[in-house]
């Protein structure tokens, strides 16, 4: 026990290693439910669910792990939400596969250990105005809400339900979703697993979103829109979980052709930004951070980021990174990595019991509104953009709506990003233009006179 004490600096921190341990299994139990969503996401992708399982769980696992013996932060690491979706939905929409995007993930790891060691990610991350920093989080928020709603079926494509058409296309629709079947059970069980969720957060339940797609899978089940788990535990690696057809299948060749430079980008920023929103977040929330408001040391959990994506694309999966989740450890006292070596061995352990969650990766109506319960959390940003100020407030909403609009998390970054120092300069203010912040302004208008803007 001393031991632990010592290597974690448990007295330095005020703590002990029963807070400790009970800060880590809040921890999980606040993020498991990406053990569930994330596969389900990358489904769309056409990964593999059972391999993506086992690969959650093990970016989840070497990311803890490396996060609390290296960096000695009680800071979660696993799969982003928001990146995931990214990978499975704007860059199938253009046609690119799996491979390419998991290259994408690689490659923008190995960016990230570059810069953060000359701490140019640092720079770049100072360079973005609070404003456009909370509108990415805003926007992303949005963007899963709508996700989760489309999965569960309480919205849906406004042809849902038409004759099948004579004309190879539909006619163009002032309304391309529409309200889902409210009288179908799926919407119902849907609706009710929201509520549930919302409901158990409201009261600051541990695990609400965990609880809510538990309890709505067995309702679904008695319901007979559902089903019951082949089995309650099984070895990973073998048979269905066995990980070989997704790890080590990124294409990192393709990714470092000029036209894919907006996607490379994309990934960059937004893992970037979620990063440091998260770690500062969570420093906040346990009081560690300085009198400048940053948090000491910042480079080691960047860099434990870093490599964790990279981890994370050769074993198969999206990128991953801090979990503002783990400021539900924090509230709990949680001071030192060894909360997130607790997480991380509960993932590990979840790895033998894959088949009792493996049904609810089908049932989008099941995981869809803990989607949109994460789109609900992470859109309270909006509160933080100065609206007063219209050169951080356009820019801001064209983030926003962008990325909601058009489906496309890349144009709402892009486009913010450079209408942002345009509107400084057209009103005057050239001094609250950043080096960084041009910079950033020129690769994003590379997304739309070298990439693929769709």
């Amino acid at each position: 026990m001393n031991a632990f004490a010592r290597f974690f600096r448990l007295a330095e921190h005020r703590t002990s290693i029963r807070t400790e341990v009970l800060g880590g299994i809040t921890t999980f139990a606040a993020m498991a439910y990406i053990i569930v969503a994330n596969p389900a996401i990358l489904s769309a992708a056409k990964i593999p669910t059972g391999p993506s399982t086992v690969a959650t769980i093990l970016v989840a696992v070497f990311g803890c792990l490396l996060m609390g013996l290296y960096a000695n932060r009680p800071i979660a690491v696993a799969p982003y939400m928001g990146e995931n979706a990214f990978i499975a939905f704007s860059l199938t929409a253009m046609g690119i596969g799996w491979q390419l995007g998991l290259g994408a993930v690689f490659v923008a790891g190995v960016v990230f250990l570059i810069i953060t060691l000359l701490r140019i990610r640092t720079w770049l991350a100072t360079a973005i105005s609070p404003s456009m920093k909370h509108s990415f989080a805003a926007g992303i928020g949005l963007f899963l809400a709508f996700i989760g709603l489309y999965v569960s079926g309480i919205i849906t494509n406004f042809s849902e339900g038409l004759p099948t058409p004579t004309t190879p296309t539909l006619p163009r629709t002032n309304v391309p979703v529409k309200l889902g079947n409210i009288r179908d059970t799926r919407v119902l069980l849907a609706a009710f697993g929201l509520l549930l969720t919302v409901a158990l957060m409201c009261r600051n339940v541990r695990g609400a979103l965990l609880i809510g797609m538990a309890v709505t899978a067995v309702a679904a089940y008695f319901a007979g829109v559902g089903a019951k788990p082949t089995a309650i535990v099984a070895l990973p690696f073998t048979g269905e979980y066995d990980l070989s057809p997704i790890a080590f299948q990124l294409d990192i060749i393709g990714v470092l052709k000029l036209s894919f430079l907006p996607v490379l980008l994309t990934l960059i920023l937004m893992s970037l930004l979620d990063t440091l929103g998260t770690l500062v977040g969570v420093g906040a929330a346990g009081n560690m951070l300085d009198e400048k408001g940053n948090l000491p040391q910042m480079e080691r959990p960047m860099l434990v980021d870093a490599v964790t994506c990279m981890f994370s694309a050769t074993v198969g999966s999206s990128t991953a990174g801090a979990y503002i989740e783990s400021a539900a450890g924090v509230k709990e006292g949680a001071r030192t990595g060894l909360a997130a070596v607790t997480t991380g061995l509960l993932f590990a352990g979840a790895l033998f019991f894959i088949p009792l969650v493996q049904p609810l990766q089908s049932l989008g109506f099941v995981y869809g509104p803990a989607l949109v319960a994460v789109g609900v959390l992470m859109f309270g940003s909006v509160r933080k953009i100065d609206f007063d100020d219209f050169t951080e407030a356009v820019p801001a909403f064209v983030a926003v709506v962008l990325m909601v609009f058009t489906l496309n998390i890349a144009n709402g970054l892009t486009a913010g990003l450079i209408a942002h120092p345009l509107l400084k300069l057209a009103s005057g203010r050239v001094r609250e233009i950043t080096a960084g912040g041009v910079v950033l302004g020129l690769l994003c208008l590379a997304y739309y006179v070298f990439g693929l803007p769709h």
